[in-house]
């Protein structure tokens, strides 16, 4: 109906639909279907609905995302019912519709979910089973969550997912964990699959759900999510915060899901990429005037699981209008440029965090001003390491650097 809000009218229906069909559908849902006016959803979706069910049949368009609010003012009044696949709030329609409408205009009755289903077979407990959606995602988002022991769910897009999540997990040095690819869950043509990452080479159906043991190789050095991943762990031309300084930094940036950090004068990326570590939800910009250490950040991001760190190449604070409102920022170098500080205060909100680390003496004379203006606290931390001297062992001290940390 032309003119009608998004939303409006009969609130609309979310069927879930498992891989046995019409015939595994529950009375409730089934009923649903048979009363619609309207069916929305995936072609192969639609072909399961018998045809003595008369509701004009309406397939998914692409791209979806633009065409869905359209689709719905169309039919407001109607009553529509969407089909799913499982749980339709599991990476699914069921989301979107909720996002878009808001929940009291959405109805969602599902089925079981591909992963209760997989954990049920796999005699895994759900809560203790770490879920990664790479539905229309890179494949790197799993390497945060490759760690010793960890049993991971993988929701992929088509049949290639278990060949790649095979190939990453053999080259972090995780080659001998073993991969459980289970196809057709719930129905009739139910498969399962097993193997290693290291001799995977089974073909998969399009709709797999590909579980992982991780067991790490010997020497493979664990990546936590915790802040201060080894210096080995980045590409760097020597222009990274090191594993020390960068713990203490990142516990006062206070990393918080859902939060943007500005990392200004990235240089590795080392900061933004462990901050979006901590959390799948914590968000990033890295700022770097290098065109080529621009290019490194974005490397590592990819390699360390956070691809979606967003990298500016520019100065600051000339490009600082274009970033979006900051919750924590980090100034890990430029602090002598004029006007950097003042707009990074500026753009702070109320709680917003601001962590600056210096080591030469014009640096720390910025932070020292800054410091007897507005608060915070001075820290200077000096990190040695043991390292030969001659046939003995000596300490060698690295640079000792001043840290402002500062809540607005």
């Amino acid at each position: 109906m032309s003119g009608t809000p998004v939303g409006a009218g009969t609130p609309i229906v979310v069927v879930g639909v498992g891989a046995d069909g019409w015939e595994g559908l529950a009375p409730t849902s089934r009923a649903e279907v048979e009363r619609a006016e309207v069916l929305m959803g995936s072609a192969r979706q639609l072909g399961l609905v018998p045809e003595s069910v008369t509701a004009q049949r309406v397939p998914w368009p692409s791209p979806l995302t633009e065409a869905l609010p359209g689709l719905v003012e169309e039919h407001a009044g109607k009553a529509v019912v969407v089909l799913a696949s499982g749980d339709p709030m599991l990476s699914g329609i069921g989301t979107t519709l909720t996002k878009l409408l808001g929940a009291e205009r959405v109805r969602v009755l599902p089925a079981p979910s591909s992963v209760s289903l997989a954990c049920a077979r796999l005699g895994w407990a759900v809560e203790d089973t770490c879920v990664v959606s790479l539905v229309g995602r890179p494949v790197e988002l799993l390497h945060p969550h490759v760690q010793p022991g960890a049993r991971l769910l993988v929701l992929g897009s088509d049949g290639d997912t278990p060949a790649e999540v095979a190939r990453l997990l053999s080259d972090r040095g995780y080659g001998q964990s073993l991969i459980t690819v289970l196809a057709g869950l719930g129905g009739p043509d139910e498969t399962v699959r097993t193997g290693t990452a290291a001799t995977w080479s089974q073909p998969a159906p399009a709709l797999v759900v590909t579980a992982v043991e991780c067991r790490a190789e010997r020497g493979t050095m664990p990546l936590p999510t915790t802040p201060g991943l080894p210096d080995g762990a980045y590409e760097s031309d020597g222009q990274l915060t090191k594993s020390e300084v960068r713990a203490v930094t990142l516990s006062r940036l206070a990393a918080v899901p859902g939060q943007l950090l500005w990392d200004i004068g990235a240089g590795a990326g080392s900061v933004g990429i462990e901050w979006m570590r901590a959390h799948p939800n914590c968000r990033a910009v890295a700022v770097e005037a290098d065109e080529e250490r621009a290019a490194r950040i974005a490397r590592n991001a990819a390699r360390l699981g956070v691809p979606y760190l967003r990298v500016v190449h520019g100065h600051a604070p000339d490009v600082l209008g274009r970033l979006g409102s900051p919750d924590a920022i980090f100034i890990g170098g430029g602090l002598t440029t004029p006007l950097l500080l003042e707009s990074c205060w500026d753009a702070l909100p109320p709680g917003g965090r601001l962590v600056a680390n210096a080591v030469t003496v014009e640096s720390e004379a910025v932070l020292g001003t800054w410091h007897g203006r507005v608060g915070g606290e001075l820290v200077r931390v000096s990190v040695q390491r043991a390292e030969p001297v001659g046939s003995f062992t000596g300490w060698k001290a690295a640079m000792p650097v001043t840290i402002w940390s500062v809540t607005r």
